[in-house]
């Protein structure tokens, strides 16, 4: 289990995964070596799974966002690795769900603009067959989107 100098660390690396080992430590009251350990600990452990830089959609002419609900009548296993194949092999899918309810699966979408999401979709269509129904909805405004999780 996670003791509150753990949940302190994670805290602090998941709002700046660039603090040096340093910084992290007198901010959660260690000396850098035991610091560097529950690090490492928590790498080891699969808590941490990667360190990365968090770019600008906007700057990177990525502004539409677009959450596409599917329905499929194929439930057997070889679909289903097909599919799952296919979707994470597509790079502007950033989020992809089974869920409950009415549709089957749920993918989170970037791309540049409305063509650029007509040639993620005719893409999907033509790799995947027995997708019964694709329905999008395109954010208008970007509210709350962050990556850290909550650790209380």
């Amino acid at each position: 289990m996670l003791d509150r100098k753990d949940r302190e660390l994670l805290q602090l690396l998941q709002w700046d995964c660039s603090l040096c080992i340093q910084e992290l430590a007198e901010a959660v009251n260690l000396t850098p070596n035991p610091c560097w350990k529950r690090i490492k600990r928590l790498e080891e452990e699969g808590v941490i799974i990667g360190r990365v830089a968090l770019l600008s959609k906007e700057k990177l002419n990525l502004s539409l966002t677009a959450f596409v609900l599917i329905k499929t009548q194929q439930h057997n296993h070889e679909w289903y690795h097909s599919f799952v194949s296919v979707v994470k092999d597509m790079p502007e899918v950033l989020g992809f769900y089974r869920t409950t309810g009415e549709y089957d699966y749920m993918l989170k979408v970037v791309t540049s603009d409305i063509k650029g999401y007509d040639g993620f979709y005719k893409k999907l269509v033509r790799r995947v067959s027995g997708l019964s129904d694709v329905t999008s909805c395109f954010a208008m405004e970007d509210i709350k989107s962050i990556t850290q999780l909550p650790l209380r």
